[in-house]
């Protein structure tokens, strides 16, 4: 019988308690996607509303993955969709989303991608497909761990 405190990829079913000094080193861990089909597919197929889904559930897995993110992921759809009218919002989560992945690039442990590069990119149309990318990156710290698991921070 093995030990699942020496076991490879092994994490608690709970993480530990807020009074614990260490439960901000624990994150619930996202969802791997095809980058083509977040990035193209699946947009085009529905006519732009997965575009919308997709900037929802990253940025909110994201926020379960790393606590230090605070963000309130129907803002950023409510800025791409009803900011678009101000011009600024949309820029912004842009901007921001990039910035909320290289900080949960930063808690894994794994390269930083970078924030610019990512606003730039969705600038000519290419953002989703490189954010998806880099946050796969992050999934992929833990290939034993499923989606919606605990898993242990690297910082």
């Amino acid at each position: 019988m093995t030990n699942p405190d020496t076991t490879p990829g092994w994490a608690p079913s709970q993480p530990p308690g807020p009074s614990s000094p260490s439960a901000s080193g624990w994150g619930v861990l996202g969802k791997r996607r095809n980058p083509v089909a977040a990035w193209l597919g699946l947009p085009l197929i529905t006519l732009g509303i997965y575009g919308l889904v997709w900037i929802y559930k990253t940025n909110r897995e994201l926020s379960q993955y790393e606590r230090r993110i605070v963000v309130n992921p129907v803002m950023s759809v409510l800025a791409c969709t009803l900011g678009v009218v101000l011009l600024v919002p949309p820029f912004v989560a842009a901007w921001r989303l990039g910035t909320r992945a290289a900080q949960a690039q930063r808690a894994a442990g794994v390269p930083q991608l970078s924030p610019g590069l990512a606003f730039v990119l969705f600038l000519i149309g290419f953002g989703p497909l490189y954010l998806q990318i880099e946050i796969n990156k992050i999934w992929a710290r833990y290939p034993t761990a499923v989606e919606g698991q605990q898993v242990p921070l690297a910082a």
